[in-house]
């Protein structure tokens, strides 16, 4: 497929970005010399928005097949991709965002990353690594200091376009009273089983666009559910349309106006990700998906703590 064939979104930093995005997180990480070989098959395939982050591990092998694709003529000049990397919680504070991004640009082997992002509104003391965290190790997050700091790696050009992941409205309506650029993106979870109307709506509203992790519900694997691929309501429109599930599912994001990030190192499954373009769903098939029952996949209980800033879920989510 040729890469012309994904449509692009002009961000609120007026930089344009694929709006298909191939993800490069996943738990287990395979090994560098399995992951190369997908990412290269990827770009072979037509993927050219890249979606990795300092917590994957991912940066340093999308690197490699980034330098591999030059040196193989498969893209003719780095700027033929957007390369979007994640500022980590132990990273959070103001001072420290600068050569975290610094880091992430020396794995990656790049000058500059298209889009920077606060991975979740968490700050956690320096060094602390896992998933269970003990008093004193999730901290209030400074959001003035350290989105200032994520301002100045775009003054520095370092970073093309700015933003945040995990934020809900709260939130980004705090980051938006003292911002000088304003958050070009939101990443979080949506998917047909969790939409999302109430964020999309507001950061319609305020030029903010919206990508989407966990497209597919993330299979039941470390989170999420089968909500989205065992979706009677899904798979009869599928049926319908000769699409597969998974094609209707993306495409209903696209037609929300967000960005899907897909995640399959299958070589079939990279492909068909990608045969979105072409078709639309029908208005009646867009109010079938309405009426599919909503659940969180990622419930970010993991940031809940007694000792933190977020006491509940609710607190967390806003």
């Amino acid at each position: 497929m040729e890469p012309k064939a994904i449509q692009e979104v002009e961000l609120n930093s007026g930089h344009k970005m694929p709006t298909l995005g191939f993800g490069t997180g996943t738990v287990p990480l395979p090994p560098h010399h399995v992951l190369i070989p997908a990412f290269i098959e990827a770009i072979k395939s037509g993927y050219r928005h890249f979606d990795t982050a300092a917590y994957y591990g991912s940066e340093e092998p999308l690197g490699q097949a980034i330098a591999l694709a030059l040196d193989q003529g498969l893209i003719k000049s780095r700027n033929e991709l957007f390369v979007t990397t994640k500022l980590w919680c132990t990273d959070a504070h103001p001072g420290l965002v600068l050569p975290a991004l610094e880091s992430s640009l020396q794995r990656l082997g790049l000058e500059y990353v298209d889009l920077y992002l606060i991975h979740f509104p968490v700050r956690l003391r320096q060094g602390v690594k896992g998933t269970k965290y003990s008093k004193g190790e999730i901290l209030p997050l400074d959001m003035k200091g350290t989105w200032e700091d994520m301002e100045r790696c775009s003054k520095l050009g370092l970073a093309k376009s700015i933003g945040v992941s995990n934020f809900g409205v709260k939130k980004l309506s705090e980051i938006l009273q003292n911002a000088r650029v304003p958050p070009a993106l939101v990443q979080v979870e949506m998917n047909a089983a969790w939409q999302q109307e109430n964020l999309r709506k507001f950061c319609k509203e305020k030029g903010i666009h919206v990508s989407a992790w966990s497209p597919l519900g993330a299979n039941g694997a470390v989170w999420g559910s089968l909500a989205v691929m065992d979706s009677p309501i899904l798979k009869d429109i599928a049926i319908k349309t000769g699409k597969t599930v998974a094609q209707v599912a993306l495409r209903w994001i696209i037609e929300q106006g967000a960005t899907p990030i897909v995640k399959s190192f299958n070589s079939e499954r990279m492909k068909e990700n990608l045969k979105l373009f072409d078709w639309e769903l029908s208005e009646t098939d867009s109010e079938k998906i309405k009426q599919i029952p909503q659940h969180r996949g990622f419930s970010g209980e993991r940031f809940v703590n007694e000792f933190g800033p977020y006491k509940t879920p609710q607190d967390f989510w806003d």
